[in-house]
């Protein structure tokens, strides 16, 4: 079985719910209602800290799941990811109470200018010391662009062509306007920050127009560590060029491996060493004591499934209305413009699998796209030896079913038997959340990484 490091996130939504998991808020232990407290946050951060988790991974849409029967109401009374509130906002909280744990925070390009967005992201790394990363997304849901004045979202491929100069606004604001030494505090000559060292990015695109500089001084990071979660070829071909992290997401070890492998080979295909992405992939844990205890508490969460909220959930990720169809209908591959891969891990992917309607709603009823482990911690951590065996992925996105049960059953029950096998992490590294995964020294973006290169902004630009 392997013994290389996996890497662990807690997968989190600052939404009422149970996130992956519509229906789930009916049990009488679930506490997700309370993502609108400041407590709840910050017990989960401690949580979590405790258990050595490397971060926590803040998922967030800009609109409603209204694609099933061409209405929101469904998403509305079942809690599907709505209502939802800002994930950025919760981070300060977190962590204030916490010297290590890490921030992966979910944000589209489609929807902020990449200006008042950098700021954000910049002051974000300078409260939590460099223990911020940016889940970059396209967005995918047509009610977010309509609520922002656009008539459509732009079309799938489109879309990454805006994300890449998005980015590259991003990189030059943070990797090249600000130099190293341009804040001097020097009180004598009355002098705070040296306007030599700021320059302008004078950027102009197909997209953006920026001409100016950045508006703050280098955080510890300087540029966010960079998740990425598109899986189409599209997707997955932008992820190679910009990801440090990618989230991945598929029902079975082929599907996923498929997957990863396909990634692999695209980043070395861009000159990156495929062993610098650390690939996550979803993952939900339901654990007992006893194998007859984990059983019996799966059962008794299948029982509060929503039927409805899953088919609502899953419309929203592949643009498909399941309100028409027999729940013994078998699911057949569709394009549409949203996301791809949700449609392609259940039809195109494992060609050996048939999924019927009734099928995909029980499974994505709890976990959402990935698998579900049901035992004790000893089978669970087997299990989960057992996906990085087959699959390659370096870590895992664990979702929960009941808030924070689910976080609080596998930090007391699956954690130690994971650090006794050596396998997850003891005790933290210091510093920021780069050099955590790349080591002491590596606070900014590898110098194979295409951001990197606007730090060469520093010197011809003249103001």
């Amino acid at each position: 079985m392997t013994k290389k490091r996996i890497y662990l996130n807690a997968f989190e939504m600052v939404c009422a719910g149970g996130h992956q998991s519509p229906g789930l808020w009916l049990h009488e232990d679930d506490r997700s209602h309370t993502y609108t407290d400041s407590e709840y946050w910050i017990e989960l951060a401690k949580l979590l800290e405790k258990g050595k988790f490397d971060a926590v991974f803040l998922a967030d849409v800009l609109g409603t799941y209204d694609v099933y029967n061409g209405s929101r109401d469904a998403a509305l009374r079942n809690a599907v990811q709505s209502p939802v509130n800002d994930p950025l906002l919760v981070v300060p909280l977190m962590s204030s109470v916490t010297k290590h744990l890490s921030f992966g925070v979910t944000a589209s390009v489609s929807h902020e200018h990449p200006y008042t967005f950098a700021r954000r992201m910049s002051t974000l790394d300078h409260l939590t010391k460099g223990r911020i990363g940016w889940n970059v997304v396209t967005s995918y849901l047509k009610s977010a662009a309509l609520n922002i004045g656009l008539e459509d979202q732009m079309n799938h491929d489109q879309r990454y062509d805006f994300a890449a100069e998005y980015l590259e606004v991003c990189y030059k604001l943070w990797e090249g306007s600000w130099e190293d030494d341009a804040v001097v505090r020097d009180k004598q000559a009355k002098v705070y920050t040296d306007p030599s060292k700021v320059h302008d990015i004078r950027h102009e695109g197909e997209y953006f127009k920026v001409p100016g500089a950045h508006l703050s001084e280098p955080s510890p990071q300087r540029t966010p560590v960079l998740f990425q979660a598109g899986a189409s070829p599209r997707g997955r071909e932008f992820a190679a060029k910009h990801a440090e992290s990618v989230f991945t997401a598929g029902p079975t070890t082929q599907v996923v491996k498929k997957g990863v492998t396909a990634l692999r080979e695209r980043i070395q295909a861009n000159g990156r060493n495929p062993e610098d992405v650390i690939v996550y992939t979803t993952f939900t844990a339901i654990v007992g004591k006893t194998e007859a205890e984990a059983q019996a508490k799966y059962e008794e969460l299948k029982s509060y499934v929503s039927y409805e909220g899953a088919l609502a959930l899953l419309g929203g990720w592949t643009g498909i209305d399941f309100s028409g169809y027999d729940p013994d209908e078998t699911l057949e591959y569709i394009q549409s413009n949203a996301m791809q891969s949700a449609v392609e891990v259940f039809t195109r992917a494992d060609p050996d699998r048939k999924w019927t309607i009734r099928e995909l709603a029980t499974f994505v009823g709890i976990g959402g796209r990935g698998p579900v482990a049901v035992g004790t911690p000893e089978q669970i951590a087997d299990e989960i030896e057992y996906w990085v065996e087959e699959t390659g992925v370096d870590g895992f996105n664990l979702a929960y079913t009941l808030a924070p049960g689910s976080f609080v059953d596998f930090v007391e029950l699956v954690i130690p038997v994971l650090q006794e096998r050596g396998l997850v992490q003891k005790e933290y590294a210091e510093g920021t959340y780069r050099e955590k995964i790349y080591g002491k020294g590596q606070t900014g973006l590898k110098e194979t990484h295409p951001g990197a290169s606007y730090k060469q902004l520093h010197q011809p630009i003249e103001n």
